[in-house]
């Protein structure tokens, strides 16, 4: 069974919302990216609500993995939702991880993330990656969703 960490005792202000825990790093422009990802909420039909990224380091998502999910492998996001309507949740996301698949693709890191970013949105919809075929139709969903990205997002800062 799937143990969820508890929600949070307050409701929050609905938006989209960016932390870091065990690692430094933000979204070069995260109005930007809360703005695009408010729009690929609402193009599939929900209200956003409280969606939280959490950006966190391999260790850390690792014992998510293990304490909440039973599984002791790294990966690139977990996803607690936390309602349907409107969309909830909390989507941790290791940018080691993420930093690491970008370099081996040959994609720009910020294309990376965002695409694990929608990957845990699209979780938050009731999508499933668990068998092949879920998988190809949420890379489907993810590119649809990337292909609406603006371009300014995908640039490391400096560019």
């Amino acid at each position: 069974m799937i143990r969820f960490p508890d929600l949070p005792e307050e409701e929050a202000e609905a938006g989209i919302q960016f932390f870091s825990e065990n690692t430094v790093f933000a979204l070069p422009d995260e109005q930007g990216s809360a703005d695009w990802i408010r729009e690929v909420v609402a193009q599939a039909g929900f209200d956003a609500g409280v969606i939280s990224f959490i950006f966190c380091s391999d260790g850390h998502i690792h014992a998510m993995n293990v304490e909440y999910l039973e599984h002791d492998t790294l990966t690139d996001v977990i996803t607690f939702p936390y309602g349907e309507e409107p969309l909830s949740g909390d989507i941790f996301i290791s940018v080691d991880r993420v930093a690491e698949n970008a370099d081996g693709l040959g994609v720009p890191m910020l294309q990376e993330l965002h695409r694990v970013m929608v990957h845990g949105v699209l979780h938050l919809m009731g999508h499933d990656d668990a068998t092949l075929e879920a998988k190809a139709a949420m890379r489907v969903l993810e590119d649809e969703a990337l292909a609406t990205l603006p371009p300014s997002l995908e640039q490391e800062p400096g560019e």
